[in-house]
């Protein structure tokens, strides 16, 4: 007497994008759709072997079962071109990043790196100031210093020195910089920021590549200005 077949777990999908992690979750992915692959395959061999002769297998069913043999075989297949569309752009981004690497880059952002001779930002005033507060923070997001000052309308640069509020030296790191600011007349002006520094490395660890100012990780998205040759 014929057995229907079923495939049981179900077969669990894992393709992967190109934006998602290459590795070792993809690699277990696939293990699992292989699994499921081969347990189709003894499946259907030894229903099409155990099958009673004078009462064979419906055509119907059968066709429904070698469709779902193609589809995981389909799968393992797409899941291998995933792969290694993914690990090309990955390492294609890897090479056009290298080319970065001891050039100085100027990008939009608030963070610079307090080193043995400060941190330094770039302040882009819209007008002049009749008063502005300026607003360092560490890593953990705790104010460390507060200055109040005027500015001139234009780009120009604020370096601090490293010292707090307290007139204690900070840690070096990664600092933060807010500037509150507002002109005669009361009005709010909005001051863009920007951080200059020489590329060391590039960053592959994460699903977005980037490069690394010291400490500091910037997306090439970021990057407003570069100079200098490698």
């Amino acid at each position: 007497m014929s057995a229907s077949l079923s495939i049981n777990p179900p077969i669990k999908s894992s393709s992967t994008t190109l934006s998602g992690t290459i590795g070792a979750n993809s690699a277990t992915g696939n293990q699992q759709i292989a699994g499921n692959f081969t347990q189709f395959l003894t499946l259907l061999t030894t229903q099409l072997k155990n099958q009673n002769p004078l009462s064979p297998m419906d055509t119907n069913q059968f066709t429904q079962q070698l469709v779902q043999f193609a589809q995981v075989e389909q799968q393992l297949k797409s899941n291998d071109r995933l792969d290694s569309i993914a690990s090309s752009a990955k390492n294609s981004e890897a090479a056009s990043l290298s080319s970065y690497i001891g050039k100085s880059i100027t990008t939009d952002g608030i963070m610079s790196e307090l080193g043995s001779s400060g941190a330094t930002w770039s302040l882009s005033v819209p007008r002049a100031t009749s008063r502005a507060t300026i607003t360092i923070s560490d890593s953990k997001n705790n104010v460390v210093c507060v200055q109040a000052q005027h500015l001139a309308a234009g780009t120009q640069s604020f370096s601090w020195d490293g010292r707090t509020s307290s007139g204690l030296k900070a840690p070096a790191g990664l600092y933060t910089i807010k500037v509150d600011a507002v002109d005669a007349s009361g009005q709010k002006i909005t001051v863009d920021t920007a951080v200059s520094g020489k590329v060391d490395s590039i960053d592959l660890a994460s699903s977005t590549p980037a490069l690394m100012v010291g400490k500091n990780r910037v997306t090439t998205s970021a990057v407003k200005q570069v100079s200098g040759s490698s």
